[in-house]
């Protein structure tokens, strides 16, 4: 059940958004009423109703799509050999590369009314890809579905903060009269200046928003300037805070959830991918099952047990007009083998790791996911930011955002941990700095690698 903030809300969320899909000649609101009935169904009967839609995309794509028509030939696949969801282990993991060479193969035969998209380009260059209307309406609806969750609705005061230029870029006349009727205002994170924060701050507390939306990093240094000018921001109102594209950390959800007084829901998806998952309110990590299928896989792209981490890839069950099937996300994660209190029967990721590239060059070679080194900073007392570049073969730089001073023996055990996982003769300079500043696209990242290193292929697997 949701609980309709206000009756403008309600408006907006059951006419004027659903009038605003209409128009774009989305199916966004049947989906919706749909998957809020399918959210409940049991674990074995989501599992069926996925096993049928991946036998009915690989029917499409098999004939329709040149790439994969190509594809199953060659491995001699039949289309009705994917009524189950084990049967994708016969298909190779694709990559941001493989599409890109096979682009056309990859646009469906026949295929109309396909939106270009592209990924803003986080993790290198970007990708040009198409979606088609249906996909389109899943992702919003799902995304949709679990914001009510959170009984909040769209139509209830939101602030989004951003910093992709794919938004930022694209504020005109009717972008602006759109958001201004469904109550959503989009804050820029480009410059977040101490005194930008403050009229930030300032506004929040004017404008009462219901929800936030952005990068955790971003919602997190408010949090922090609020606690250090001695502003209270907890009686603004905000219900919750959905953080996106960034890994959430321990210190940022627990000073977004203390000083904005809300909850905090982790969300994962992409444009590519499409909206994965995201957080309820009892703490579990729900995979949109009715729109994608996420595998945990090792290096070679075979799966790995629930609980085990590895490599995030997905399959993507409604746009066989641009077939994303197997498509390595680029991040680590494990999935759960809970059921969660809530009582949905959605899976769940059990946790996020980051970035499957983000990692460290040790002096011997090869290659340290941050995994192995990022566990250590959630213990640093008065953590607000961090980055760890290593700025050459034989030197590491980590940079600390922090309350206060570091103590000695702290900077020391840090020191001497870097040295063990990279190699005794590692240069590691510990520094405390004001600020760190996000990326050119609003991002920010934890480890920036500046060196190559000899197993990049292997980190960057492709099945062939």
């Amino acid at each position: 059940t949701h609980a309709v903030t206000t009756p403008y809300t309600y408006l907006v969320s059951s006419l004027l958004f659903p009038l605003h899909e209409r128009i774009k000649r989305h199916d966004t609101r049947a989906i919706l009423v749909d998957i809020e009935q399918s959210q409940w169904l049991s674990p074995d009967a989501l599992r069926a109703r996925q096993c049928t839609s991946l036998a009915g995309l690989m029917a499409s794509v098999g004939e329709r799509v040149p790439f994969y028509r190509r594809l199953l030939r060659e491995r001699r696949l039949d289309p009705g050999d994917f009524r189950d969801i084990h049967a994708l282990s016969t298909l190779p993991v694709v990559d941001k590369t493989v599409i890109r060479t096979h682009f056309n193969d990859f646009v469906a035969d026949g295929a109309r009314d396909l939106v270009a998209q592209r990924t803003s380009g986080s993790s290198g260059e970007p990708l040009q890809f198409y979606l088609g209307r249906h996909r389109i309406s899943f992702d919003i609806a799902a995304k949709w579905r679990a914001t009510r969750w959170w009984d909040v609705d769209i139509g209830d005061h939101e602030m989004v903060f951003w910093g992709s230029a794919i938004e930022t870029g694209n504020q005109g006349r009717i972008r602006r009269w759109r958001d201004a009727v469904f109550r959503s205002r989009l804050v820029p994170t480009h410059d977040f200046s101490p005194a930008r924060m403050d009229r930030i701050l300032a506004q929040m507390r004017e404008w009462q928003p219901t929800m936030l939306f952005g990068y955790p990093s971003a919602l997190s240094r408010l949090a922090f300037r609020a606690r250090e000018i001695g502003m209270a921001m907890d009686d603004v109102g905000v219900r919750v805070a959905f953080c996106t594209s960034e890994v959430l950390r321990p210190e940022w959800r627990e000073a977004i959830a203390g000083v904005f007084g809300c909850g905090v829901a982790n969300e994962y998806g992409a444009r590519d991918a499409g909206f994965v998952a995201r957080e309820c309110p009892a703490g579990g990590l729900h995979v949109t099952a009715e729109e994608v299928i996420v595998e945990i896989v090792d290096e070679h792209g075979r799966p790995v047990p629930e609980g085990e981490e590895g490599e995030i890839v997905v399959t993507n069950l409604a746009g066989p007009e641009f077939p994303f099937i197997r498509y390595r996300t680029g991040d680590r994660g494990a999935l759960s083998r809970a059921r969660c209190a809530c009582g949905r029967g959605l899976p769940m990721l059990e946790r996020i790791s980051g970035r499957a590239n983000e990692g460290l060059v040790p002096l011997a070679g090869g290659w340290v996911h941050g995994s192995a080194v990022n566990h250590l900073m959630r213990d640093l007392p008065g953590l607000k930011a961090y980055r760890i570049e290593q700025e050459a073969r034989d030197r590491v730089r980590i940079m600390l955002v922090l309350d206060g001073p570091l103590p000695d023996a702290l900077a020391a055990g840090l020191v001497a941990h870097f040295r063990a996982v990279l190699g005794q003769e590692m240069t590691v300079n510990v520094v405390t700095v004001d600020v760190i500043p996000p990326l050119s696209n609003g991002k920010f990242r934890h480890i920036i690698c500046k060196v190559a290193h000899a197993d990049e292929a292997a980190a960057t697997p492709y099945a062939k």
